[in-house]
């Protein structure tokens, strides 16, 4: 079986990092949103990507999720000594990756070729892809009229705007990466991340072509939320400000047209009724991902449902 993953944040991390540990580097990829990609202090940050690409190689901080483990902040607490901008934490280590990214990018090198150097560089046989080389950036509208980029929204703003509507700049001129599309297309089941519905999995279909792509293949989603609330990021508060209450059956229909399959946890058993309705197949299991040893169990969940499916349609 070939798999492809649709991945953004710190939870869809997680799963593609179970994922990989049971899949070999043939049979599983992963395509990661950059809509949260954005310039700061003149260097490319690229925050989903590298989140990805730190995990699968054991280098992401255990507490955290994000950022390098055994990190240092001399350079970071430089820069604010200086009166820089320190709303955004770039530790020492991680701020070699976006120096280099930033030299390589205007050198012209495209993201997707530079971040499989990096991945090569830091051990991850799987391949990792960012949906676009084309620049796409998620824009949050407020209910106060203003548009922050989704990290002015995220960090510098701690997620207090409420939200009106998201935007994607950039993703109707955008292309997908080649060869991100030819695995997809050539896979037989294709897995939505835990990840943020709005700003992680949205701006990949977003990009044209991948969602195309997707019409008559098994797909499955897996929810970000236990009991109407998010483990991780803002994905309950922006559902509830968009006027949805946040639950498994509200990601469930928000993917609805898109998915065969939809794994929740066992705590939203209320919502299977409502799921079912929209004729997706549900399961019902543990969610949530502690450790390694959760990720592969998960993992290996995902991976045994989307056989079920698969025997189902031949």
């Amino acid at each position: 079986m070939k798999l492809t993953a649709l991945a953004g944040g710190v939870g869809g991390a997680k799963l593609v990092d179970g994922l990989a540990a049971l899949l070999p580097p043939e049979a599983f990829c992963v395509i990661v949103n950059t809509g949260d990609d954005f310039e700061h202090l003149s260097l490319k940050i690229s925050p989903d990507l590298d989140t990805v690409c730190y995990t699968l190689a054991g280098m992401a901080n255990p507490e955290t999720g994000w950022g390098i483990k055994n990190e240092t902040w001399q350079v970071y607490k430089t820069i604010a000594q200086l009166g820089g901008p320190d709303w955004f934490r770039l530790g020492d280590t991680d701020l070699a990756t976006h120096i280099m990214r930033t030299a390589l990018l205007c050198e012209g090198e495209p993201l997707s070729a530079i971040t499989q150097n990096f991945c090569q560089e830091w051990g991850v046989s799987h391949r990792v892809f960012p949906m676009s080389d084309h620049p796409v950036r998620t824009m949050v509208h407020t209910n106060e009229g203003k548009v922050l980029g989704f990290q002015e929204y995220f960090v510098q703003h701690a997620c207090e705007p409420v939200v009106s509507r998201f935007e994607f700049k950039g993703a109707d001129e955008a292309k997908p990466v080649d060869d991100a599309l030819r695995r997809l297309n050539e896979s037989d089941l294709v897995v939505f991340a835990p990840s943020n519905p709005w700003v992680s999995i949205d701006p990949i279909l977003a990009v044209p072509g991948y969602r195309e792509s997707l019409r008559g293949k098994p797909v499955i989603a897996i929810s970000p939320l236990i009991e109407g609330r998010a483990l991780k990021g803002p994905a309950a508060k922006m559902y509830r400000e968009l006027g949805i209450r946040p639950s498994a059956s509200a990601i469930a229909e928000h993917y609805h047209d898109l998915l065969t399959g939809f794994v929740f946890d066992e705590r939203d058993r209320g919502e299977l009724e409502k799921i079912e309705r929209w004729r997706i197949i549900p399961l019902l299991t543990d969610i949530f991902m502690e450790d390694k040893q959760d990720r592969i169990r998960l993992a290996r969940e995902v991976l045994s449902f989307g056989q079920t499916i698969l025997s189902r349609s031949h």
